[in-house]
């Protein structure tokens, strides 16, 4: 369901599951991106855009990932609480989530995704320095293409635990928002003013 003109909860919650579930792997869409914000070491936001590579709305889980030594697994570290937003200008539908961050440990499933993940995005985790290292020069060398396991130690998943997901379409005469909040264990969704 599209959720247009919806007045039914549970069909608006299986929009947003759907939404992000089909916004999982697609960063080349010109809508659909994903921003993810955690708190900076300075206290502030820091807020950056994302590759959503998982959406389970069973266990309330979305996975994303990123190189072991970016400052977002730091800050991840240093306090789990986390703000996920997808927007879809085609349906003027926004969706913001709140949750719990952790990084996937080591063992199995880790393994599994690492040996999933395709040979050109494994090179992103083969650079000579974290994200957001400084260089002399822009035209950095791509990374050496050697060794399929080359990089594995610095490859990392961010599991975010979903706590609440705000939904909202802002179309005239048919805005729409609901809430759907399951901080207190069981879940509890309403309407709200757009």
């Amino acid at each position: 369901m599209t959720a247009e003109g919806g007045d039914d909860l549970a069909a608006v919650l299986a929009d947003a599951w759907g939404r992000l579930g089909r916004a999982t792997g697609e960063r080349r869409r010109t809508s659909g991106r994903v921003a993810l914000a955690s708190l900076n070491t300075r206290g502030g936001p820091a807020l950056r855009t994302v590759v959503l590579r998982s959406a389970d709305p069973a266990a309330r889980r979305l996975e994303i990932h990123t190189d072991r030594r970016s400052a977002k697994v730091a800050e991840i570290r240093a306090d789990p609480a986390v703000a996920l937003l997808l927007y879809e200008a085609a349906d003027e539908v926004q969706i913001r989530v709140e949750g719990r961050a952790g990084l996937l440990p080591p063992g199995p499933a880790l393994d599994a995704t690492w040996a999933a993940t395709p040979g050109p995005i494994r090179a992103a985790y083969r650079m000579p320095g974290p994200p957001g290292t400084p260089i002399d020069d822009p035209a950095l060398p791509p990374p050496s293409r050697a060794g399929t396991e080359e990089g594995r130690e610095n490859f990392a998943v961010i599991v975010l635990t979903v706590d609440r997901i705000d939904w909202v379409r802002l179309v005239p005469g048919a805005d729409r928002r609901a809430l759907f909040d399951w901080t207190g264990g069981a879940l509890e969704a309403g309407w709200l003013i757009p």
